[in-house]
């Protein structure tokens, strides 16, 4: 197929686009440029694309497209509760504006990065699967709520939308987030010798690893149709749902000589989750998470000690919400996040 990725240039784009291209899919790239300076190690190889914002993408880039993988977003819920005029303008108004500009150009498939956020503070007594109540409790998580509900409707007997549910990403990518929950943790042992939760440890989170998720992506572009179509599924392995202390305890096996400190604080975020994955190993049955969080936090590990991560980048560069702040303050972008414009590269 002919594939046009969204966010090509993000954490997971940059995971998912040699992937693609390895599964035989001519990859088109789709990128505001906004994180594509975020680079720990080797500058990654992108595909060919556009730059442009998402809320200004032209019905032209659609042309001859297949089908769409749409990762691009403004992430993550700190973001998201910082700016939620933005978030819903750029998660949700410009998302669906992409499917109805997708749909009418004749795009047969359509994916859509949602996350198992949607499921909120669900107890940790519940396992959720897709049909569970959907109890978003942050902006990022609504605007998720809102495009799986407007792809639905969208859906005709052309056009298949199909929502994958992501869980907390993990893992190393050439354009690094620390602001997730292993990364970060890792991050912080490895530069200050402590695996520190900012509270007691106890709620839940599911996690799966970013190669992954690509995975899941490849294999659900080949699905059948029928198997797909105008669904929701969850992304990761039940393996990877963990306590926050049980991920810390993994960070504290990989890093030789870190610290667990649990420091008991009750913070802002209620969300506490575990999530049924057996859906989509049911439809899509070439997608099979492999990856552990002990995999992943050895991975990182050695990662930010061959690149020689740094302090300031792991607390400014790689934290998208310092990020942004930075580089609108230094005038660099305006208030609604729109970067200078530039042509198609």
């Amino acid at each position: 197929m002919r594939v046009l990725l969204t966010g090509h240039q993000g954490y997971l784009g940059t995971v998912m686009a040699p992937m693609l291209a390895e599964a035989g899919h001519e990859v088109v790239g789709l990128d505001s440029g906004l994180f594509a300076s975020c680079v720990l190690g080797p500058e990654p190889v992108d595909p060919p694309g556009h730059q442009v914002d998402l809320r200004d993408v032209p019905g032209s880039v659609l042309a001859g497209v297949d089908a769409v993988i749409h990762l691009a977003a403004l992430s993550n819920d700190p973001l998201g509760s910082l700016a939620p005029d933005l978030t819903y303008d750029v998660n949700h108004r410009a998302s669906v504006r992409l499917a109805r500009l997708a749909r009418d150009a004749g795009v047969q498939r359509f994916l859509y990065a949602s996350t198992c956020s949607v499921y909120g503070a669900s107890g940790a007594d519940d396992v959720v699967g897709e049909d569970a109540p959907l109890r978003p409790v942050t902006p990022y998580a609504e605007s998720k709520v809102r495009v799986e509900g407007d792809l639905v409707d969208l859906a005709d007997d052309d056009f298949t939308p199909v929502s994958l549910r992501n869980a907390t990403a993990f893992g190393f990518s050439p354009r690094l987030r620390a602001d997730i929950v292993l990364n970060n943790l890792v991050g912080h042992a490895c530069l200050s010798g402590e695996a520190r939760v900012l509270s007691d440890g106890s709620p839940w989170r599911p996690l799966v690893h970013a190669k992954d998720i690509a995975a899941a992506f490849v294999a659900t572009l080949a699905a059948p149709r029928e198997a797909v179509h105008a669904k929701a599924f969850n992304v990761g392995w039940e393996q990877n749902n963990l306590t926050v202390a049980q991920i810390a305890g993994e960070v504290v096996e990989a890093v030789p000589g870190a610290k667990l400190v649990i420091t008991g604080e009750r913070g802002a975020d209620p969300r506490s989750y575990r999530v049924d994955f057996s859906r989509i190993r049911a439809a899509v049955p070439d997608f099979d998470a492999v990856w552990t969080v002990k995999a992943g936090a050895l991975e990182l590990a050695d990662a930010y000690r061959r690149f020689g991560l740094s302090q300031q980048d792991f607390d400014r560069r790689f934290t998208r919400l310092a990020y942004l702040s930075d580089r609108r303050d230094a005038g660099k972008l305006d208030e609604t996040l729109r970067m200078p414009a530039r042509e198609d590269r």
